[in-house]
């Protein structure tokens, strides 16, 4: 046998059992792995425009930029019980399926409460709405570029002027 040839089938062999497990990936499921939730990709595109809808994208990095519909998944995931996971799907089905201009109005809706909207996609958005504006405070990006912080006690200025008594 060549030995040449059986190194090369080995390292063939190695290469594709190393992108077998990408391969055998379940399409359609969210690029993070939860626990307790079943999202769907579709589900999670639409979780990501509604975020963008939240914190947009200006001269500062948006939601989607930093990811931020999977910092809700995941504190939805691990911090939740069933009850709000459940809340949190059936509030999702009233956004599924809509166009940007759409989404966009429904948003719109649902932050000012207007009536005729159901309690669940109401309480869907304020959570969404709630860990969203967490997650950008909380967020690397806004820590290091837009918050300027000072050691305690602050600066010294020894030439402050003090009024007399």
């Amino acid at each position: 046998m060549n030995r040449r040839f059986a190194i090369k089938q080995v390292l063939i062999f190695a290469g594709g059992m190393a992108l077998l497990p990408s391969c055998l990936r379940e399409e359609g499921k969210a690029s993070i792995q939860l626990k307790n939730l079943d999202i769907s990709a579709a589900q999670e595109g639409q979780l990501a425009e509604i975020a963008e809808l939240i914190i947009p994208k200006t001269d500062t990095s948006g939601a989607k930029d930093l990811k931020l519909h999977l910092y809700v998944l995941k504190m939805l995931d691990d911090c939740f019980g069933p009850e709000r996971h459940q809340q949190f799907i059936s509030g999702l089905k009233a956004f599924e399926e809509l166009d940007r201009k759409a989404l966009a109005q429904l948003v719109r809706d649902a932050n000012s409460a207007k009536a005729g909207l159901s309690e669940e996609t109401i309480e869907f958005f304020k959570f969404m709405k709630w860990k969203t504006i967490d997650g950008y405070l909380n967020s690397k990006y806004v820590m290091s570029n837009l918050v300027i912080w000072e050691l305690v006690p602050g600066r010294y200025n020894g030439f402050f002027r003090v009024k007399s008594a």
